[in-house]
């Protein structure tokens, strides 16, 4: 099945990046960092400035062990962030699982929905996206944020993945979501082990044959610190371009990413070397 051309409004015929903006206090790599919304927003901006082609905005932090956040505190959080960068022109993606925080910061200028849960967590949520026809990112999650990496199994994880990732399109396009606003992330670090994030890295065009962009988030995830010396977040830039880079020749089509010029620079090194 053919990948679409666009997704968001942008072309594929090259690699894009989605930069990273965390609008809490506890996420797992730069918790606190942009708490403040004028901080953010600043960062977000700055990011676009870096190479970013769109950018994540998220007021509740999913990582392993994380506690689930009221709605009326992730508004809080997320709202001022996504009118700023709007504002300014910025493509914005909401990273929510709650129908009512879609709803309102596609109210005041997100353009793309980015749901850890692919549309599960909240029953309003499918309805949402179809009625605004806007672009939406599915991920793949086994369990909850908070228990999600307790023993998590699989028979074969990136077959398992893929075939959750289709029945997932397959309800989006039965609620009127059509194929070619869908992306697909397959949620590295999501209820997988390191071993899990690795087969699923090393097989990720499996996915393009679902006929939907690929995003990829494994920048400054744990597993790189668990193949290299409990390095903390933040000194996980060469490992998060080692696997990105990766990622995209296995047919990765947007890289969710904290360190944005970093990323681009690798990408147009890679490039150049593909096209020589």
């Amino acid at each position: 099945m053919a990948t679409p051309s666009s997704f968001a409004g942008l072309t594929l015929d090259r690699p894009r990046i989605m930069g990273v903006v965390n609008v809490t206090p506890d996420s797992f790599s730069d918790g606190g960092d942009f708490f403040v919304a004028e901080a953010a927003i600043e960062h977000g901006l700055a990011l676009v400035s870096d190479g970013a082609d769109l950018v994540d905005v998220g007021g509740e932090s999913t990582r392993p062990g994380s506690d689930p956040v009221d709605a009326d505190a992730e508004l809080a959080r997320v709202i001022p962030v996504v009118r700023g960068l709007a504002r300014q022109g910025v493509v914005v993606s909401i990273d929510s699982r709650r129908a009512a925080v879609m709803r309102a910061a596609l109210d005041v200028g997100a353009a793309v929905v980015n749901d850890v849960t692919a549309l599960t967590a909240d029953v309003e949520a499918m309805g949402v996206v179809a009625a605004a026809g806007v672009p939406v990112v599915l991920m793949h999650m086994r369990g909850e944020p908070k228990t999600m990496q307790v023993d998590p199994h699989y028979d074969d994880a990136p077959i398992e993945v893929h075939d959750y990732l289709a029945d997932r399109v397959a309800a989006c396009e039965a609620a009127g979501i059509t194929r070619d606003r869908i992306a697909l992330d397959p949620g590295i670090g999501f209820g997988k082990t390191v071993t899990h994030n690795l087969q699923i890295l090393n097989r990720l065009d499996i996915y393009n044959e679902i006929g939907c962009p690929v995003v990829l988030g494994i920048s400054r995830k744990s597993m790189i610190a668990k193949l290299d010396r409990d390095v903390p977040p933040k000194d996980r830039v060469a490992g998060s371009l080692a696997a990105a880079l990766q990622g995209v020749a296995r047919g990765a089509h947007i890289l969710r990413v904290h360190d944005v010029a970093e990323t681009r620079q690798a990408l147009a090194l890679w490039r150049a070397i593909q096209d020589a």
